[in-house]
């Protein structure tokens, strides 16, 4: 199963289960958090990567990880493809995944 949604800003990104699958291979403790994953995407505060301006990470909180991690980061690829009728649309898709745990900046 694949997923596609739009983020906060109107893009659509797409994950793909390999992604996923991929995901919970290195991080097996995120099997249960696809929800939160998804949320991440749709409503999460993003960050481009300075060194490819084409990437960029996804940030949300997430309270249900534990004491190691309070955040979840997701990371898109944003590009375009030709689709069947020739014309140019988005193709936005997730890389990876995985959890932070960032500081409050109190």
């Amino acid at each position: 199963m694949d997923w596609e949604l739009f983020d906060r800003y109107g893009n659509p990104i797409y994950m793909t289960n390999e992604r996923w699958l991929h995901a919970q291979e290195k991080r097996p403790w995120l099997a249960d958090h696809l929800d939160e994953v998804l949320s991440t995407l749709r409503r999460g505060r993003r960050e481009q990567d300075p060194l490819n301006t084409r990437k960029y990470k996804y940030y949300w909180p997430c309270h249900s990880l534990g004491t190691e991690f309070n955040h979840l980061v997701v990371v898109v690829l944003f590009g375009e493809r030709v689709d069947g009728s020739g014309r140019i649309v988005p193709n936005n898709y997730v890389v990876n995944v995985w959890a932070v745990y960032l500081y409050s900046r109190r």
